[in-house]
């Protein structure tokens, strides 16, 4: 259960840039620019916008990212999400009305991206 529960929060109004490493759970409702590292959850919020290279253990998105995902475990991306870049995992949600403009990689590690099938997504 403590794994489900969000560590930090960046609100809405909040701009933050540099680079954010964590464990747990994040929860981003503002705007952030840079990297983020973790083996952990990253949410980021419908009014969130995040630019940058995301390296996270699951990403959870209802807002916007532009740049480079990597989830190691899964991605998740709500009616309202917004991916903008690349996007490597072995995991995919997609809702209806999710937009996602980039190359997708699915591979059972997000590090050997050489041997696995590639899809554009338009």
């Amino acid at each position: 259960m403590a794994r489900d529960e969000i560590n930090a929060f960046l609100g809405s109004g909040t701009d933050y840039q540099g680079k954010l490493n964590f464990q747990g759970a994040v929860r981003i409702d503002g705007n952030f620019n840079g990297e983020v590292e973790s083996e952990g959850t990253l949410v980021v919020g419908r009014e969130a916008k995040v630019e940058g290279v995301l390296r996270v253990g699951q990403l959870v998105l209802s807002g916007r990212v532009t740049g480079e995902v990597y989830a190691a475990e899964k991605a998740v991306l709500h009616k309202t999400a917004n991916l903008q870049g690349n996007l490597v995992t072995p995991t995919l949600v997609v809702e209806e009305g999710a937009v996602l403009e980039g190359r997708v990689t699915m591979s059972s590690s997000s590090s050997s991206a050489t041997e696995t099938e590639t899809e554009e997504i338009s």
